[in-house]
């Protein structure tokens, strides 16, 4: 699936938003230095989505605030899509 993120970095804390499907909104604490604010965004979706940050991948907008992001479907054991 591929989602669309507003990342906010500098940030006192770190969160997550969902603000509409396949919307959602990230505050790091992280500059947007070497990739340091995308690490942590990284690190936050796996998290939220419980899935590995290697999964995650960004599409367009490694540079920008805007970004998609592709996030791989995730499937539980019993063959049941849990995103899509």
């Amino acid at each position: 699936m591929r989602i669309v993120v507003a990342i906010k970095s500098g940030s006192r804390e770190q969160k997550i938003v969902k603000v509409d499907l396949g919307y959602y909104r990230i505050w790091v604490t992280s500059l947007p230095v070497r990739g340091q604010a995308n690490e942590e965004m990284t690190e936050i979706l796996a998290k939220y989505f419980g899935i590995r940050k290697a999964a995650i991948r960004i599409v367009i907008g490694k540079t920008a605030r805007e970004k998609l992001v592709e996030i791989p479907r995730i499937v539980s054991r019993g063959g049941s899509l849990i995103s899509s």
